[in-house]
């Protein structure tokens, strides 16, 4: 069924003339009781009847009008959306690590919606941890997540990272502990120490065993945890020590903060995206502002929580 036909049709309803319904549509009264002859003969019925110089609708066509205004509704409807899309409104789906919800990705939407307050932009924000959002990328959930390094095991779904911002790494000991006299520390000195270290899924777990890596030994875990604020609270009722990203909630607690002599580290947070998954122009848009805040030629920017 030809879509220009449904509109013909409708046009021929209100305007109830051949004559002046082909010269509102732009094609020849021929052309147009053509076309009207044509959908009939496909539906099997007659549409219109004559009544003098007008046409009006037959009992067929008066049922057939509901279903091809509300067909044709729908289809303006789906256009008008999908251009409105394409000039840079619609929706963005943001996943992020949930420390990064405080200030960082706040700032950053802000900032996209001051410099086009042209478009009507919507986001929608969604926490977790690194392997859950990059679940949910690869689901298709999120249009972009802002994660920990990638760990191993997603290298085969054909993920873009882009590093956009850093955390200066600490190590956070209990105020009575024989480390606590001290400002900073090599992290060989706190291998005797039990650690409280992040669980299996965390992001920030990767980066904090590359630095053993690096420094080619392992520590001894007496617990695992996921949130870092767990984390910082159980070192202050001296349940071990910790690596954690500095944050302004450790100066709440009683906890001493120290900084890491070496091996220097900083933890990388990455822009992600799936190569499998098309990005509409609002997301690239946003995309693209992302990438201009990163300050080309000067760094990426740090974090501080």
């Amino acid at each position: 069924m030809n879509l220009y036909h449904l509109r013909y049709f409708i046009e021929l309803v209100h305007t109830r003339h051949y004559t002046k319904a082909a010269a509102k549509l732009g094609i020849t009264q021929p052309s147009l009781s053509h076309a009207i002859s044509q959908l009939e003969s496909e539906l099997g019925v007659p549409l219109f009847e004559r009544n003098g110089r007008n046409t009006t609708l037959t009992c067929f066509g008066e049922e057939f009008l509901s279903y091809a205004e509300n067909s044709l509704n729908i289809l303006d409807n789906g256009i008008d959306s999908l251009k409105h899309s394409a000039r840079g409104n619609g929706l963005i789906r943001l996943g992020f690590l949930r420390p990064l919800g405080v200030e960082f990705i706040p700032t950053l939407a802000a900032g996209f919606l001051q410099q086009h307050p042209e478009l009507d932009i919507h986001f929608i924000f969604r926490t977790g941890s690194t392997s859950f959002l990059l679940d949910g990328l690869i689901a298709k959930d999120y249009d972009l997540i802002f994660s920990s390094q990638i760990p191993e095991e997603y290298q085969q779904y054909h993920l873009t990272k882009t590093p956009v911002a850093y955390q200066d790494l600490v190590v956070i000991v209990p105020k009575n502990h024989p480390l606590a006299d001290r400002q900073s520390v090599s992290l060989g000195e706190t291998l005797p120490y039990p650690y409280i270290y992040f669980a299996k899924g965390a992001g920030i777990r990767n980066d904090i065993n590359e630095l053993f890596q690096i420094l080619g030994s392992r520590p001894s875990i007496a617990y695992e945890v996921e949130e870092d604020q767990v984390i910082a609270g159980l070192v202050a009722r001296n349940f071990g020590i910790a690596i954690v990203p500095y944050m302004d909630l450790l100066r709440r607690l009683d906890v001493q903060i120290l900084t890491i002599e070496k091996p220097a580290y900083k933890r990388e947070i990455f822009m992600v995206s799936s190569q499998n998954t098309y990005l509409t122009p609002s997301v690239q848009l946003f995309q693209k502002y992302v990438y201009e805040q990163d300050f080309p030629g000067k760094g990426k920017k740090k974090i501080v929580l």
